[in-house]
């Protein structure tokens, strides 16, 4: 490649890999996505170690399809006995362990490659918190980003069942038979989930079927959308400054540089380093404490024998808490919660708007009191994950960067971390009165992070953005 990083050099000299290319670019456009999405597309110059997340994300999908294609080698969905007594699934995961070359390094691979996927994720999402990144204009791509963490949770929840451990089944049971508290349609709908009247060989072999094809897709296609997007309208930076306001007279950013060689260098870094760090947890601790592979995993799924505590994996654990939290006593909470906004709704809303959010504060009220507690439950647990995608039409701030924010802004984002991470970790434990009082006061402030947003991000006092970006 050429000094700015494109095809050109080989096309001009009239070798045989340029003609090959020239060859090829007319058929399809390689240049032109190079140049567009690489060696001319301009980046911030500010960039910190927080966008490293993104690439690392890219980074994790590339492990997981790579080792999940040799795990469907040998692994087989079937929850019946072999001569054994051991389900087929589970014996297929053992056989991959032990008798499979290396098949022990794919399969924690794999295991581990899908909590260190949450992990960027989740570190990718908040550094968007930080930056304002789902602010015009790119509300597009942060809605992407939330379906495809949407998606991913699917993916994940799937893919927990195959191994047919005693997690795997029981957790499974757990979570399908939410579905059950929704009104009419429930029992219906958590039969179609399973495929069966329980959990059993049609529930595994349509989880396999969607872990393995139909889900990739969808996410595969959502990453491809969400970079498109980003690359359409340009990088956010920690200032919130839109660089292409100011340009040079070939009409690129003064603040940006071409993304490669100058990140695509700065990224190999970030990725040297968390390779360092997933390669120390594959050899010296795969299960990571008993959060990655749980240790009842280890056991083969038995119908008629229930685990002390059923709890789904670390990163599922903040939304359970949330599920778990909302009790009978609870909702009296929630209705009041439900009556301010409504109060506080009126005082804004055009007439149209006065009577739409009317009827549906009236029918969530008088719902609670109709439905059991464990369907709004449910229904916070869903919230609690959709809520995020809605940013972009919360935050009324006039700035976009945390640099700039008053301090309502940073004690409520700090707020929210905190419950997030406490309750990640209720999640994990048993239930227990003073837990669950816990996890109900974590809940409102998770909850009021968002939709307290239009009011505080408005009238939080912040500081004036800069013109140009800070670099140095």
């Amino acid at each position: 490649m050429g000094a700015n990083g494109n095809f050109e050099k080989y096309k001009s000299d009239g070798s045989l890999p340029g003609k090959a290319l020239e060859w090829f670019d007319q058929r399809f456009p390689l240049t032109a996505m190079w140049r567009a999405h690489l060696s001319e597309y301009y980046a911030p110059k500010n960039f910190n170690f927080w966008y490293v997340f993104g690439v690392l994300a890219i980074v994790v999908l590339a492990i997981q399809i790579f080792t999940g294609i040799f795990l469907v080698m040998f692994y087989k969905p079937d929850a019946s006995l072999n001569a054994n007594g051991i389900p087929v699934a589970f014996a297929s995961v053992e056989y991959i362990m032990r008798d499979v070359n290396w098949g022990w390094l794919i399969r924690y691979m794999h295991s581990t490659g899908a909590s260190a996927f949450f992990i960027v994720v989740y570190l990718h999402m908040f550094r968007g918190m930080l930056y304002g990144s789902y602010r015009k204009p790119r509300e597009l791509i942060w809605v992407f980003g939330t379906l495809i963490f949407l998606v991913l949770m699917g993916e994940a929840f799937m893919g927990y069942l195959l191994p047919w451990g005693q997690m795997s089944f029981w957790g499974a049971q757990v979570i399908v038979n939410l579905f059950s508290a929704i009104p009419l349609i429930g029992e219906p709908l958590s039969l179609w989930i399973r495929g069966d009247f329980v959990i059993g060989d049609a529930t595994l072999n349509r989880f396999f079927s969607f872990h393995v094809i139909a889900i990739p897709l969808a996410l595969l296609g959502l990453v491809v959308a969400h970079i498109l997007a980003l690359h359409e309208v340009g990088s956010n930076n920690p200032d919130g400054i839109e660089i292409k306001k100011h340009l040079d007279a070939r009409g690129m950013p003064l603040d940006g540089v071409a993304f490669h060689p100058y990140y695509t260098v700065k990224d190999l870094v970030g990725v040297v380093v968390f390779m360092i760090v997933f390669a120390a947890i594959i050899f010296f601790a795969p299960e990571g404490g008993g959060y990655f592979l749980e240790y009842n995993n280890f056991f083969p799924a038995d119908p008629l024998k229930t685990p002390l505590h059923i709890a789904p994996v670390w990163y599922f654990t903040p939304s359970y808490s949330i599920l778990r939290s909302v009790t009978e006593n609870y909702l009296w909470v929630l209705q009041l919660g439900v009556a301010g906004l409504w109060v506080w709704a009126l005082r804004r809303a055009s007439d149209i708007g006065k009577v739409l959010v009317s009827i549906v504060a009236i029918a969530i009220i008088v719902g609670m009191f109709a439905i059991e507690a464990k369907f709004w439950g449910v229904v916070a647990m869903g919230a609690s994950v959709m809520i995020i995608g809605f940013l972009p039409w919360l935050d009324r701030s006039p700035v976009k960067s945390i640099r700039y924010r008053g301090p309502i802004y940073k004690s409520f984002l700090a707020a929210f971390v905190v419950s997030f991470l406490i309750l990640g970790y209720l999640g994990t434990q048993p239930p227990a009165p003073v837990r669950q009082l816990i996890s109900q006061i974590c809940t409102i402030i998770y909850f009021s992070f968002f939709l307290m947003m239009p009011w505080y991000s408005k009238i939080d006092k912040c500081q004036p953005e800069p013109d140009r970006v800070n670099y140095k």
